[in-house]
């Protein structure tokens, strides 16, 4: 199958779409503390979802994964463990920034180390940037980082503009300090992923030589990735279970007089589980569409996530009563993305043509 890095950008957009979705279920979570949530719809996001439609779409996922090499399997699941770290302390910044500012500067970093540091260290990167093709998709990586710090300058903007009592009506637990700390430490861990499938591609080969449809072969390596971070992320959410007396809360009608609606949050949170991992089960379809430059998936991908986080964030009115100027410096950030991805997917066009 040739590559065609159009269908990969519109793919990528999907996933962008489900990742800046995923968290509004969480939001209707009642009598749960924040690592009962996050643990309930983990579950869902890196084992029930992963495997289920491994299992679907790969029946020889067994096989592709005994067959893997070793050293293919082990770094996979290392570099997942350090992205459950990012990922874990991204819930924590939108729970401290919201969903707009959040995305915005944890993705940022995020883009950056995730796009550009496999090429660099395979050599890549300097054959690429010699290349017509290569300097274009490289523009519109620089184009992404631009729109990214647009979307952060809004975010200071809005922070600086709301009283605190509306900042915290909009997001209870707002803390700016707090917030920038954990979306930094979140962006550089969480770039981890786009190692991770890097470090996943012999598992890859394995699942085409097994028969895999080329569009699927990242399924398997989704297994392994998600597996390390689920070992990240349940040992921190039971050790907050411990710790605040919150491991019952699953089972209970009752919380601080409180009756708690647990159908609707084992639901809220699956719902939540599953479209967090169609992020990444359009991503690794997209990612087999970009030809010689797939490493600007991560790019791509990014600035989708921020594009419909920004958009949410406006629905969710996080950003009411912020001044024209935090607006126009969202619709500049907004268009710079969209223009971002539509230079990278040009750019691994010209690519794919030559």
């Amino acid at each position: 199958m040739s590559a065609n890095p159009f269908l990969g950008v519109l793919l990528h957009a999907i996933g962008g779409l489900a990742a800046a979705s995923f968290y509004i279920p969480y939001k209707r979570v009642k009598g749960w503390a924040w690592e009962n949530y996050w643990l309930a719809g983990g579950i869902f996001s890196w084992v029930v979802a992963p495997i289920a439609l491994a299992l679907l779409i790969v029946p020889a996922t067994p096989e592709v994964l005994m067959a893997a090499p070793a050293r293919a399997l082990g770094f996979t699941f290392l570099f997942g463990v350090l992205w459950g770290v990012g990922g874990l302390t991204f819930g924590l910044s939108m729970r401290y920034l919201g969903i707009a500012l959040g995305y915005a500067i944890a993705l940022g970093l995020c883009a950056a180390f995730g796009t550009l540091i496999p090429p660099l260290v395979s050599g890549e990167l300097i054959s690429t940037a010699r290349e017509t093709s290569g300097q274009i998709m490289l523009g519109g990586v620089g184009l992404c980082l631009l729109g990214i710090a647009f979307s952060g300058v809004a975010g200071i903007s809005k922070e600086r503009e709301l009283p605190e009592d509306q900042k915290t009506e909009a997001i209870s637990e707002f803390s700016f300090a707090k917030g920038l700390t954990v979306a930094i430490f979140s962006g550089i861990m969480s770039a981890s992923m786009a190692y991770a499938f890097q470090a996943g591609k012999p598992i890859s080969e394995a699942a085409l030589a097994a028969g895999a449809p080329e569009l699927w072969q990242n399924l398997p390596v989704l297994i392994i990735a998600f597996l390390g971070g689920l070992t990240t992320n349940a040992v921190w959410c039971l050790i907050l279970m411990v710790r605040n007396g919150t491991m019952g809360d699953y089972t209970r009608a009752v919380v601080d007089g409180e009756r708690v609606p647990l159908l609707a949050n084992y639901v809220l949170c699956a719902l939540a589980g599953v479209t967090w991992y169609l992020q990444f089960f359009f991503y690794s379809m997209g990612t087999t569409q970009m030809g010689r430059y797939d490493f600007s998936s991560w790019t791509i991908h990014m600035a989708a996530i921020i594009t419909f986080s920004t958009l949410w964030g406006i629905a969710l009115r996080e950003w009411r009563g912020t001044s024209r100027r935090t607006h126009a410096w969202i619709a500049i950030g907004l268009a710079v993305l969209i223009l971002s991805t539509v230079v990278i997917g040009y750019g691994n066009y010209l690519a794919a043509k030559a």
